[in-house]
């Protein structure tokens, strides 16, 4: 199964593929690392966003769209931008997406810790949220 992993920080997706098979994470090559929406106001600034995302998902053969839960109000919450990048994400037509909760996340983390870090296989610092997210969504379902 291959799944992008994404982690949101302001107008930022942070993204990072990771696909499991037969029990080992493999992290491919990917062209983007990271989509900015520089004015979320603009209804085609957002149509881009989610066009361009679902044309990576496409090329890259993704399963599954997978994104790190935030909270809706408290001291970590999300900001609104966030949340707009997030349904364009989810309603990405012929794509599946879930929500991954930071409870799923950290049980699954204490059940098969990660053991290798993002920038150990490539990634650039803003990407390691996302590669954790993505290596205990997949411990989870495997």
């Amino acid at each position: 199964m291959r799944i992008c992993a994404v982690d949101f920080k302001s107008n930022e997706a942070n993204i990072c593929l990771i696909e499991l098979t037969h029990g080992l994470f493999d992290v491919p090559d990917c062209r983007t690392r990271k989509f900015t929406v520089m004015n979320a106001a603009n209804a085609g600034q957002i149509r881009q966003f989610q066009q361009s995302f679902a044309k990576l998902m496409d090329d890259y053969k993704v399963d599954k769209i997978v994104i790190r839960e935030r909270p809706m109000k408290g001291k970590f919450s999300g900001g609104a931008i966030s949340f707009k990048l997030e349904a364009a994400l989810q309603l990405i037509e012929n794509f599946d997406s879930v929500i991954f909760t930071s409870r799923e996340m950290k049980q699954s983390i204490k059940e098969t810790p990660v053991m290798v870090m993002g920038k150990d296989v490539g990634l650039k610092q803003f990407q390691e949220q996302a590669f954790n997210i993505g290596c205990a969504y997949l411990n989870s379902v495997a």
